[in-house]
């Protein structure tokens, strides 16, 4: 461990999460599990993480005085979500350790400084080129090529921020339609399948990998996952290898996620890094229920400073998100054999809102059990 690490937390400690939706709500049931207090920090005062802690602030993340009586009151600070605005991060900085450091915020939180980041360690991504003028916009698609995909550089996910560009589309169309803000071009990957590594790595250095993820998506949402994805063993080493270096890279502490393409280039499989999530993720939901640890309590082993468990997987794992509406069919779920239910405790079911999810596991080469009929 760091000379300049601070100590192991200790039963009874306080960490604080910034942001309050699911990751924030499930991050601190892990920590209660082992006996460590979580301190949630929000602007939203529906937060559904509220409703499992004991202290809660609700305030602008740009509120000086609140952020400084939330620090005062943690031993350790670490996030839910990598759109925490950078002043925030550093402030609090200032104050009490923030794990994962906020520099990786600062290269995630952009799309070109990440792909870049990533290209700079000899690690394959999609072609890419920057966007920031019409004159740069002609020439990324000359060099990408069509269909493109057009991405804000900051502030997007679950498909925000992103338009398409067909073989015939019009670049200066999709860019209006992004407001003309600093974007990225990035080639239209023509994948098998895309794929997740969840790692976690601790202050004293050491990584810990899940299995290697399959996700399915469903209006640019992830819908469905399962573990292990059906990709070759040789290949998912490989993608193993490529979130260590990364998590190495960036010195991180925590859990955070890689997202994949599996592509076929001359006959043979390969792998294509799409995004870092420096977080815990949808994709490792799974984990909950289809490993002897989750996600959650790695990432608060983490940042606390104790030892990382080795995940074992108890079987064949599929994990499927209840997006909007689908809350409400959650009764059918529950009568399903095999089947754990978790609601986030959101009130309103809005289209395209994460409403909770359900994992079924199975024993390896057995069939998993199948979803409700409609």
């Amino acid at each position: 461990m760091p000379e300049h690490a601070p100590p192991p937390l200790k039963p009874g400690a306080t960490i604080g999460i910034l942001g309050g939706g699911q990751l924030g709500r499930m991050l601190a049931q892990a920590a209660a599990k082992l006996g460590l207090h979580c301190h949630i920090f929000s602007p939203e005062s529906d937060s559904c993480a509220f409703e499992v802690v004991r202290r809660s602030t609700i305030a602008d993340y740009s509120d000086v005085a609140a952020l400084d009586a939330f620090a005062a009151d943690c031993d350790v600070i670490t996030y839910e979500f990598e759109n925490v605005p950078a002043q925030c991060a550093a402030f609090l900085k200032s104050r009490k350790p923030v794990l994962p450091d906020p520099a990786v915020l600062e290269r995630t939180q952009d799309r070109l400084i990440e792909k870049d980041f990533v290209s700079a360690l000899k690690i394959p991504t999609a072609p890419y080129a920057p966007v920031h003028s019409a004159a740069q916009l002609q020439a990324a698609v000359e060099a990408v090529g069509r269909p493109a995909v057009l991405k804000t550089r900051r502030l997007g996910y679950d498909g925000k921020g992103q338009a398409t560009i067909a073989r015939n589309g019009d670049p200066a169309a999709a860019w209006r339609t992004l407001r003309e803000v600093p974007c990225i071009l990035e080639g239209f990957v023509a994948f098998e399948r895309e794929v997740s590594v969840v790692a976690a790595r601790g202050r004293d250095g050491k990584v810990m990998c899940f299995d290697v993820t399959e996700n399915d998506h469903r209006h640019h949402i992830l819908h469905h996952s399962r573990a292990p994805a059906r990709i070759p063993p040789a290949l998912a080493k490989d993608a193993v290898r490529i979130a260590e270096r990364i998590a190495r890279a960036f010195d991180y502490v925590g859990v955070l996620a890689v997202e994949m393409f599996v592509v076929r280039r001359g006959g043979a499989r390969t792998l294509l890094v799409n995004e870092i999530a420096p977080r815990v993720h949808n994709s490792g939901h799974w984990t909950l229920d289809g490993a002897s640890v989750s996600q959650f309590e790695q990432h608060i082993r983490a940042v606390a400073g104790w030892p990382l468990a080795k995940p074992v997987r108890h079987g064949r794992v599929e994990m499927t998100n209840l997006i909007g509406e689908e809350v409400h069919e959650v009764e059918r779920w529950l009568r399903q054999g095999g089947t754990s239910v978790h609601l986030y405790g959101k009130a309103e079911a809005r289209p395209g809102r994460k409403m909770g999810h359900v994992t079924r596991v199975s024993p390896e080469g057995g069939r998993t059990p199948k979803p409700p009929r409609e």
